[in-house]
């Protein structure tokens, strides 16, 4: 056994129980630990700006986009926004022991479905420091251990703030290796990570379309995950333009690096001249390159759409357009071209959003609202471990909730089977 694969064992079997402890641990003393880390992340905000300039640092130097350094980038107001998520995830209900389903059976059996703790979760991350907070509190909210592993360019920024999760951890008495962090860049620790089937119960990648994929074909352990964030937004014939244009513009606009950001745009052609006219014309005016298809290409300004532009994740100023005949055929390119992540229709026809909400099949569906809300703190979750687009167990944003799986209490007085 490598030198990587004896550390990825022994953080296996220190989360392992860790979990054990942490699947009883009552509701006030993980709150405490996480209002605790929140305080810490805000005390230690210097030392975490410091860190994550040296990551700024080794990312240009590894030749990073601009949207992959914004993601990396941390700053005061990140900063403040990583422990108010701590917070909120804090004070949010404790999923654990939450009876989901009770009843009695005729021969005199009484039977719960109560919520349990997954065990031991394993993150992959890229990039962006603040999910290990987040992924961080939500583990802990929902009673499992975790093992994080950030991406190489985030080394000391991760290491930065897991020491202010860790804080919490003690400050709490609870286990401090149940929040863990990989301490080294070498890729062999990836994959020791992904055939942990002893220790690990899940694996939640979060990251960029290589990533995904390289977990999902080599896991041997569970998987919540998005492969890529082809999101979509179709412009009906009963669009209003004042909401399309705002919409659009922030859609695609707000912050062009994450998965909830537009990344096509298909117009009903009985509104391409008009709404589709004016939201091409201001996303170019907002700098955005518009990669034109049917019924668009005329449009000044805007480049020739080559086959490669359906179905593509820019993580850019970069968007493809094109005119449909009706919605049937703005279905059929989602379906077509899609990720199952998050899709958009803008529309005053409560008939159409009805239609479109039944008939596309993704994570996450919009009516006349900004594709960037697609995002578990702004679902109410506090903070998200990341975007699931399968269909098993968690789906969309994933919180607390939804790291928790269930288990059956079934009570009797002396029942016996005939």
């Amino acid at each position: 056994m490598s030198e990587v694969q004896q550390m990825m064992q022994d953080l296996g079997r220190r989360a392992k129980t860790a979990a054990a402890s942490l699947a009883y641990a009552p509701a006030a003393q993980k709150t405490a630990a996480l209002m605790a880390a929140a305080d810490a992340v805000i005390a230690a905000q210097s030392e975490i700006i410091e860190a994550n300039k040296l990551d700024l640092v080794y990312g240009r130097d590894k030749g990073l986009s601009d949207a992959m350094l914004d993601r990396l980038m941390l700053d005061p107001a990140r900063i403040e926004a990583m422990a108010e998520g701590l917070r909120a995830v804090a004070q949010q209900e404790d999923p654990v022991g939450r009876i989901l389903e009770e009843w009695e059976r005729p021969n005199g059996l009484s039977i719960q479905k109560v919520a349990t703790p997954l065990g031991v979760i394993g993150v992959i991350y890229e990039s962006r420091p603040n999910v290990t907070a987040d992924a961080g509190a939500l583990c802990l909210k929902s009673g499992n251990a975790v093992i994080l592993r950030g991406g190489s360019e985030s080394h000391h920024s991760t290491a930065a703030i897991h020491a202010c999760l860790t804080q919490g951890l003690v400050a709490a008495g609870l286990p401090k290796e149940a929040i863990q962090t990989v301490p080294t860049r070498d890729r062999a620790a990836v994959a020791a990570l992904l055939t942990m089937t002893d220790y690990i119960d899940v694996v939640v990648p979060r990251g960029g379309k290589s990533l995904v994929g390289l977990v999902q074909r080599e896991a041997r352990v569970p998987v919540f995950a998005h492969l890529e964030g082809i999101v979509h937004i179709y412009i009906d014939a009963a669009a209003d333009l004042a909401k399309t244009l705002n919409v659009v513009l922030n859609s695609k606009t707000r912050r062009t690096g994450i998965c909830g950001a537009a990344e096509c745009l298909l117009i009903h052609q009985d509104v391409v001249d008009t709404i589709g006219f004016e939201v091409v014309q201001a996303l170019i005016q907002a700098g955005v390159e518009v990669r034109a298809g049917a019924g668009i290409d005329g449009f000044s300004g805007t480049q020739a759409a080559s086959a490669e532009d359906w179905g593509k994740e820019y993580l850019s100023s970069t968007i493809a357009a094109k005119s449909v005949v009706d919605m049937e055929a703005a279905i059929a390119h989602i379906r077509q071209f899609g990720s199952d992540h998050t899709d958009c229709i803008m529309t005053e026809d409560n008939t159409a959003k009805q239609r479109f909400f039944a008939q596309v099949d993704s994570a996450i569906l919009m009516h006349n609202a900004s594709t960037q809300f697609a995002d578990g703190g702004e679902f109410g979750m506090g903070a998200e471990i990341g975007i699931a687009t399968g269909k098993m167990h968690a789906r969309g944003p994933v919180g607390a909730a939804q790291l928790t799986s269930f288990k059956y209490l079934v009570s009797g007085d002396g029942a016996v089977r005939r």
